[in-house]
């Protein structure tokens, strides 16, 4: 088996890349989400959920340069375009929401295809010995599964 610089196989760390190209273009697809809710977030929730819109989005956007990373890293190259993103997109668009339940439902909906998106990483990484990847997932997959209870308890939904 041919290994690479970093000691993984150059097969299986090719479709690393690939998986983790695809979970950037739906990070990116959700960071754009989570800006128009930000933007467009009307009603009594105004004050609480902006701030919040822009909690996550500041997130999501330093969990896509660290994906972006880590597939250079891989010796991979990142999607960089609007027309990759929407190609690769398995999350919804949002458009024109102002209503606050329906802006938590979107994120509630985006967050768990992405935690599908992140165990198929970590699975895939995790069996070729892939460390930095699969650290990445499951720091993600912790973090997101947090903010799916929060934003379910919030909309009184069981998780």
């Amino acid at each position: 088996m041919k290994t690479n610089s970093l000691g993984l196989p150059v097969k299986e760390t090719q479709v690393s890349v690939a998986e983790l190209n695809i979970l950037l273009a739906n990070f990116q697809v959700f960071y754009q989400n989570l800006r128009g809710l930000h933007w467009n977030i009307r009603g009594k929730r105004f004050f609480d959920l902006h701030l919040k819109f822009e909690e996550l989005y500041n997130d999501s956007q330093l969990k896509i340069d660290m994906i972006a990373e880590r597939i250079l890293t891989l010796g991979g190259a990142p999607l960089h375009t609007f027309e990759d993103y929407i190609a690769n997109k398995k999350i919804e668009v949002g458009k024109n929401i102002s209503n606050d339940e329906e802006a938590i439902r979107l994120i509630t909906i985006c967050l768990s295809e992405l935690l599908k998106i992140e165990r198929v990483i970590l699975k895939q990484s995790s069996e070729i010995d892939d460390e930095g990847t699969s650290a990445m997932m499951s720091d993600f997959i912790k973090e997101q599964e947090k903010t799916m209870w929060m934003l379910k308890a919030w909309m009184e939904e069981e998780i």
